[in-house]
């Protein structure tokens, strides 16, 4: 018989091939999605902070999730829970997150807000500190719209969320 260890192991790894729905260079473990994983006699509970509480691809990525861990042998069942405490944060995200962004086209989030509460990101292309807003409002309620003005191009960015706004 398996131990538990061994089997949240293999669940924390099948995490990390689980992608974000519209991000697929970032998984949702580099998202600091997940919360909590427990496994115990094949029971598997997982807690997931959604980055943002109105986002529409919730039940992709917890279908997602079901199946990948599904998927492990020893898993008799799966119980995905999306929880609102402790708040998600943009600083969760991990350096490799933050690299499959980038890779993305997506400029991560600054680590640090202005004391104004402003925010500042380079551009994902060419690192350019010379880009604009063009509109908070982008495709996704996590991300905004700017255009670098050093490279021409346009490019999303994820809006910082932290408990200090």
């Amino acid at each position: 018989m398996q131990t538990v260890s061994s089997l949240k192991k293999q669940v924390l790894h099948a995490l990390e091939q689980v992608k974000d729905p519209e991000i697929d260079t970032v998984s949702i473990i580099d998202l600091g999605m997940v919360e909590k994983v427990s496994a115990n006699d094949g029971e598997v509970d997982i807690n997931i902070l959604p980055t943002f509480l109105g986002c529409p691809a919730l039940g992709i990525i917890k279908n997602n999730i079901e199946k990948t861990i599904q998927a492990i042998p020893e898993v008799k069942h799966v119980s995905v829970q999306f929880i609102h405490h402790p708040p998600w944060t943009s600083e969760r995200i991990t350096e490799k997150g933050r690299s499959g962004l980038k890779a993305f086209g997506i400029a991560p989030p600054p680590r640090f807000l202005e004391a104004d509460g402003s925010w500042h990101v380079d551009c994902p292309y060419c690192t350019s500190t010379y880009v604009t807003m063009e509109n908070i409002f982008g495709p996704t309620a996590c991300r905004s719209i700017l255009y670098c003005k050093s490279c021409k191009n346009p490019f999303e960015a994820m809006k910082p969320i932290s408990t200090l706004l």
